[in-house]
């Protein structure tokens, strides 16, 4: 007779996976300021597969959201250039990248950021870009900063709304260690902070794109 393996787990494995479901994010459970709780749903299976991390001890993690009044292929055009991050960062006085650069998987881009922020410079390498499903991330992999073990995601989504109709909402996603001698919520204060400011950066950038 051919065997069957269960699948209900064992004494010790239940205790792991509570663990693991326990250092899982749950993005997918709170709406973001910026979206009704009918666009959250719709958006839901993109956060729930994008936007869901699992942290460790000592860390933090967020997803913000922005309504673009231009269409998703617009604001795309912009999010996508990974070489270009100034256009709609804050915060960013130049980027250069390497010789070999070529948009894909693994490239590397070096940031100079604007004095008064706690950061002179930072390496951030392109984790993906979807050109299709319009999804992108980078990590930070060096440079003279405090965001270590920093990851995002952005997606891009298209909606339709009453009084605008077709438009889209961007959303964006991370975890980052907390520094030490900070606290959980100031670390998610100031990332957050950065991440909405050049969300509506972007948001007026691809708007005037999209007028011209």
């Amino acid at each position: 007779m051919e065997k069957v393996e269960s699948s209900i787990p064992t004494t010790e494995e239940v205790p792991a996976a509570a663990a693991a479901m326990a250092a899982m994010t749950a993005h997918h459970l709170t709406v973001p300021p910026g979206l009704t709780p009918e666009e959250f749903e719709f958006l839901k299976p993109a956060v729930i597969e994008h936007h869901n991390y699992r942290i460790e001890s000592g860390q933090c993690s967020s997803l913000l959201a922005q309504s673009v009044h231009a269409p998703p292929k617009e604001v795309w055009s912009i999010l996508r250039r990974f070489d270009k991050p100034q256009t709609y960062k804050h915060f960013i006085k130049s980027c250069s990248v390497r010789d070999d650069f070529a948009m894909e998987v693994g490239d590397l881009r070096d940031v100079s950021v604007i004095s008064g922020l706690p950061a002179a410079t930072s390496t951030e390498r392109l984790d993906a870009l979807d050109d299709e499903r319009r999804v992108t991330g980078f990590s930070i992999v060096g440079g003279d900063h405090r965001l270590r073990n920093y990851r995002s995601v952005t997606t891009v989504h298209e909606v339709e709304r009453r009084e605008v109709g077709i438009c889209s909402v961007v959303m964006e996603s991370y975890v980052v260690d907390v520094p030490e001698g900070n606290t959980e919520e100031d670390t998610r204060l100031f990332a957050d902070t950065v991440v909405k400011l050049n969300l509506q950066k972007l948001a007026s950038v691809a708007e005037a794109s999209a007028c011209d």
